[in-house]
């Protein structure tokens, strides 16, 4: 047997404290240099009895329940096997040009759920879920790099993440055009950079970059070919997927003046030559995506690359024994109320 949260215990140190002040105060009682012959022979029965036991049966109770809180359990299952694992770091475009909704299958309508994100993360999420014992990360980069979730085994954790994962909207001078601010630039060596960061120290051998923009980078601390280069010398390849179209009539979601959510059509542009590039020099490969489809059959491709073998031994079924303590806890407290409320004369 063993406890899931020890710590719990540190609640038994001021439960001693007054077990021990409770022994202390009953040494301690008495009448010094009384004439006892005087006094009467009967003791003071039993509510006298109750009053005395009360506190001790209280702190019984207490300890009890800290025993359930520190959760006692022991093993019933244990699970240990091989596992074909790598090591992937999602990094994700959520520039203002990531709302565009140029990835709108023919036919539908217009909605926050047809943007280039939206779509990119329903499809990543399918991902995850196929590669249930690989280590994943998510790492967004706009004007700057963020790592929203570390290398993790805990898909569901993971996933709750990516939920979160939003564009800034983009706001509209009176004369229609986009104010340039921090989500409207793109920072694609940066974010290579962090990515490479997060696996750098990874155990599977296979590393590998799932890389998603639409190859436009301007601005960032890291150039993007150099932040290639670091990659290749690490063994970390990258795989581009250059999302959207060459269209000048592009639609996507923006914020006029007045905050109201609108549709607007601009130019796009759209750079392959440098996703190209960068992923030729990891050793990985570039996928051009320009509809839905292109993309599942992008990820499809990535979901057949090499891994590794991994032990992976865990413990994961437990038999708990808390309900024990907490109940008999629960009922020896009710107990010494019950009895401190009799000797008092203060039952109902």
């Amino acid at each position: 047997m063993n406890f899931a949260t020890p710590l719990s215990f540190l609640l038994l140190v001021p439960l001693a404290f007054a077990a021990w002040r409770l022994f202390r105060r009953s040494r301690r009682a008495g009448i010094r240099f009384s004439a006892v012959s005087r006094l009467p022979r009967k003791n003071g029965g039993l509510r006298a009895l109750l009053a005395s036991l009360s506190p001790f049966i209280l702190l019984a109770g207490l300890a009890l329940a800290v025993v359930a809180a520190a959760r006692p359990r022991s093993p019933i299952a244990h699970e240990s096997r091989s596992v074909d694992a790598i090591a992937i770091a999602m990094t994700v475009d959520v520039s203002g040009s990531m709302d565009a909704l140029d990835l709108t299958p023919l036919g539908e309508k217009f909605s926050k759920d047809t943007t280039r994100l939206a779509v990119v993360k329903k499809l990543f999420a399918n991902f995850v879920e196929k590669r249930p014992d690989d280590l994943i990360g998510l790492v967004t980069f706009a004007g700057y790099a963020a790592t929203r979730s570390p290398l993790t085994a805990d898909h569901e954790a993971l996933l709750n993440v990516l939920k979160g994962v939003e564009i800034p909207q983009t706001v509209f001078d009176e004369q229609g055009r986009p104010i340039a601010r921090d989500e409207q630039m793109t920072a694609i060596g940066d974010g290579l950079a962090t990515a490479i960061a997060r696996l750098k120290d990874a155990k599977p051998t296979s590393k590998v970059v799932i890389l998603l923009s639409d190859g436009v980078s301007n601005v960032g601390a890291v150039e993007p070919e150099d932040a290639a280069d670091a990659a290749a010398k690490l063994g970390v390849k990258v795989y581009a997927i250059g999302v959207g179209t060459k269209s000048k009539r592009t639609p996507f979601y923006a914020t006029d003046i007045f905050g109201r959510r609108v549709i607007q059509y601009t130019d796009m542009t759209f750079d392959e030559r440098q996703l190209k590039s960068i992923a030729s020099k990891t050793g990985g490969m570039y996928f051009p995506v320009n509809d839905r489809d292109s993309l599942e059959k992008a990820l499809d491709e990535i979901d057949k690359l090499e891994t590794t073998k991994l032990e992976a031994d865990a413990w994961n079924r437990w038999d708990e024994h808390f309900a024990g303590f907490l109940v008999a806890g629960a009922i020896l407290v009710f107990l010494s109320v019950t009895l401190s409320m009799a000797a008092a004369r203060r039952m109902a």
